[in-house]
């Protein structure tokens, strides 16, 4: 797994004393509970990773596996991140824990995170500020709900990760390791689990139209220019979005519907330029349908005054 803009990357023994104590977490920013599960996530990836022929692969020290299952989690079809703004979506699920899990101790915590590339081999993940929110329903269960937080500003994603992540849930019992001075990895329950579900993690889109000259002259030509921009990751500014087909639409003066006038392509710096005739009072308008990694969006309209 590779973590941009959390904790480094933890190998061999494990020292849990780093983490704050459970009772600090709720208090606290929420970049505690992001670094402890980064470190127990890291020690099960790194401890899973050995060669099962190696001579260190059974004294490496890793959490034992907690009795628990995930299912119903469901999250936003998008989410949808610009340069510099925390952009935050909601996720629920449940959590399905055999008799012996308590769910109801102080440092058993939870919560939902998605992931781009594949579950054993991830790319990226972002993770929430705080774990998540569950509320007892059974011997055996739990319904949850917790954030997925995002800081593009931060450096957590490249532009080169926009498009389709997957959504895991992961439990944590420390079981009073964290309030050790030589904590013990061995004696932390996790439970990790991928592919629940998918969300599109996008570019956040801006479209501009300008209709001119007005007022203009019945049969007269009319020039509508714009442009269409999306967030970078890579440097946190507005860049072009090239080559895409935008629908340029109007609708008549005292109307509520627009309709499609013709379809133009953005040039290679994101602007949009074509030619209609004048013919009625109204607004165009550019309309853009998005992309799996750019969402949809439409300009709002500009008014033309036809004499």
């Amino acid at each position: 797994m590779r973590i941009r803009a959390t904790v480094a990357a933890v190998t061999g023994a494990m020292a849990l004393s780093a983490f704050v104590a459970p009772s600090a977490l709720a208090a606290d920013s929420g970049s505690s509970y992001k670094a402890d599960v980064a470190k127990v996530l890291e020690a099960a990836h790194h401890a899973a990773g050995k060669s099962a022929f190696s001579s260190s692969a059974a004294a490496e020290p890793q959490p034992y596996q907690l009795d628990v299952t995930f299912s119903n989690f469901k999250i936003a079809k998008a989410v949808k991140i610009g340069t510099t703004n925390h952009v935050s979506t909601t996720v629920t699920y449940t959590l399905n824990h055999g008799a012996d899990v308590d769910v109801t101790a102080d440092d058993f915590l939870s919560g939902p995170y998605i992931y781009r590339g594949s579950f054993t081999d991830q790319d990226n993940w972002l993770i929430g500020d705080e774990p998540a929110t569950c509320k007892v329903v059974s011997a055996t269960a739990e319904t949850c709900t917790g954030k997925i937080d995002a800081y593009p500003g931060d450096g957590e994603l490249a532009s080169s990760d926009a498009g389709t992540w997957k959504g895991a849930a992961i439990a944590i019992a420390y079981n009073g390791q964290l309030d050790t001075d030589n904590g013990d990895i061995t004696k932390v329950g996790l439970a990790e689990q991928g592919s629940l579900g998918t969300t599109l993690v996008q570019r956040v889109s801006r479209l501009t139209v300008n209709a001119a000259p007005e007022p203009v002259k019945k049969g007269a030509t009319i020039t509508v220019t714009g442009a269409l921009t999306r967030a970078n990751w890579d440097d946190n500014k507005y860049h072009g979005y090239t080559g895409q087909s935008v629908q340029l639409e109007f609708r008549k003066k005292n109307s509520k519907k627009y309709t499609l006038v013709k379809t133009v392509k953005t040039d290679s710096r994101g602007n949009l330029k074509t030619t209609v005739k004048a013919s009625v009072d109204g607004y165009f308008r550019y309309n853009f349908a998005g992309t799996t990694t750019t969402p949809a969006i439409a300009a709002a309209g500009d008014f033309v005054d036809v004499k």
